[in-house]
């Protein structure tokens, strides 16, 4: 609060106010690498996690142009990456997308042998955001390393930190973007870990802020805040993962006993603790989504609605789940807020909500 009232100045200015503000954000990048195993020097704040993985992909991608032309990424990214590609493609790339195995789990003999010459960079996220799988990022590191050493590589860590232990170094990923609100930071605010040396061209251009990555006046209250929830979330990584665990299993063994042909999407082990995402034959994802909301509770369908028409989630779609199975998926997501009650809360009344959206579609 006192950087949105009292410690007002703009970190790029020379002036007292400036300066205190200045300290604020330097302050939380030294959280923010902390919190990921990196060193200040290689953070770069952006406007959330978008932005980050476009100013690596699109960024690095163009910095590195004179040395190839190819790029390789999976089916199941998040939107960010995967319209990056899309438009990288219209600037004339070349670009591989990878199938991935109904597990959601990515292999990384596959990524490794997609690998050629050209290859400038190799994008896989660390957690997927709706199945909520981990991928073995330093083994994908290693296998496109040991294809082309001078390949790039790039995660979608957004929703990693806080769920798992996050080392970009240990991992040896050249880039990683990240989101304060994704940690219980304020939304509107990211960070991009640049390895030192890794070329990229800045995508937002102005006043050269953020080293020249990234120009734009700092948001010093939301660095700020996502430096303190970086720095709690990677301390209590360990004690928040044992205590979702229980939660979701309680959860799924609920759901399982009670609407038996329930289909869970994405292998349960390697997850993170508080994702749950499952299939529910027989209903659209849209229904159970509005009934559930009505009822008090907030999650997730598979599904979104565009332009009128109800699409199935690409990434259970890209995992080889039937598109009628796919029409009706929800995703539970729990957190630092949740507990038993919610659990008891959402398995009471699931089963006759599940009855209800069959008995509409």
């Amino acid at each position: 609060m006192a950087w949105l009232s009292e410690d007002f100045g703009n970190p790029s200015s020379v002036h007292g106010f400036g300066r205190k503000a200045r300290q604020g954000v330097e302050d939380a990048r030294d959280r923010v690498a902390a919190a990921i195993g990196a060193s200040p020097a290689e953070i770069v704040f952006t406007g959330g996690g978008t932005e980050a993985d476009n100013l690596a992909i699109k960024g690095a991608s163009h910095k590195l142009r004179g040395n190839g032309n190819h790029l390789i990424t999976t089916s199941f990214e998040h939107h960010a990456v995967l319209d990056s590609f899309e438009w990288l493609r219209g600037q004339g790339f070349e670009t591989t997308v990878l199938p991935v195995p109904e597990s959601g789990v990515v292999d990384p003999a596959a990524v490794g042998a997609a690998v050629q010459p050209s290859t400038l960079l190799v994008s896989v996220m660390a957690v997927n955001n709706e199945v909520g799988t981990v991928q073995p990022v330093s083994d994908i590191v290693h296998a496109v390393k040991a294809a082309n050493p001078n390949t790039l590589v790039h995660t979608d860590a957004v929703q990693a930190l806080g769920k798992i232990p996050v080392d970009v170094h240990a991992w040896g990923v050249d880039l990683a973007a990240f989101a304060a609100h994704k940690v219980g930071g304020p939304k509107g605010v990211g960070a991009l870990f640049v390895r030192s040396s890794v070329p990229v061209e800045a995508v937002i251009h102005g006043g050269g802020h953020e080293r020249g990555l990234r120009s734009g006046t700092i948001n010093v209250p939301g660095v700020a805040a996502f430096g303190i929830a970086a720095e709690v979330a990677a301390k209590e990584v360990h004690e928040s993962a044992e205590r979702l665990l229980a939660l979701r299993t309680k959860l799924l063994d609920g759901i399982s006993a009670t609407i038996p042909d329930a289909r869970l999407n994405g292998d349960l082990d390697r997850r993170v603790p508080g994702n749950l995402n499952v299939s529910i034959p027989g209903t659209e994802g849209e229904t159970l989504l509005l009934l559930l909301d009505q009822a008090g509770i907030a999650c997730s369908s598979g599904s979104a609605c565009q332009s009128g028409a109800v699409d199935p989630s690409h990434v259970l779609l890209a995992l080889g789940v039937p598109r009628e199975l796919a029409s009706g998926s929800l995703r539970f997501t729990l957190g630092r807020g949740s507990s038993e009650d919610d659990v008891d809360a959402v398995l009471s009344i699931l089963p006759e909500l599940v009855r209800k959206a069959r008995a509409a579609a």
